[in-house]
């Protein structure tokens, strides 16, 4: 049974919109996290575009956020505070956002985490490959697929 999805910390968001103030015009809404998958609802109104949908490169600054946000928690839970950066990202824009919508995202599986743990203790450094849907209700508007890269703060 899939454990409960419970709001993160406010103390989360409120950290990402001090330090990334574009979170501050997004219209998110509190962040949804199990431990396992991420969910970053948005309101569509400060996303829109001239068409009445939702703009890309707001739908692409929340995927890319979605996956940076699931890296910085996975990370924060092994009692880490390692930097993490997007080094690659492919976007596909499947149908237009017409209303309020959430990009949801979930950790791999437990030996590429194993792996991703590894490498942190041994080298500093980690990839993790990500796919990132923007879903209104239960269909798929579009999707970000990624590799976020985590880096050992120098002390």
């Amino acid at each position: 049974m899939m454990p409960e999805l419970r709001n993160v910390s406010d103390d989360f968001l409120l950290w990402l919109k001090s330090e990334i103030p574009l979170v501050n015009h997004l219209g998110l809404n509190p962040l949804e996290w199990d431990g396992h998958t991420l969910v970053m609802g948005a309101e569509l109104k400060p996303n829109v575009n001239d068409k009445g949908t939702g703009f890309g490169g707001s739908l692409a600054t929340v995927t890319t956020l979605c996956g940076w946000s699931i890296v910085t928690l996975y990370l924060q839970s092994q009692g880490r505070c390692d930097d993490v950066v997007i080094a690659d990202s492919h976007l596909e824009y499947i149908s237009p956002v017409t209303s309020d919508f959430k990009a949801v995202t979930s950790l791999p599986n437990a030996q590429d985490l194993d792996v991703f743990d590894q490498k942190m203790m041994t080298k500093g450094r980690a990839r993790m490959d990500l796919v990132i849907e923007i879903k209104q209700g239960d269909e798929v508007a579009m999707r970000l697929t990624g590799t976020y890269v985590a880096l050992e703060k120098k002390r």
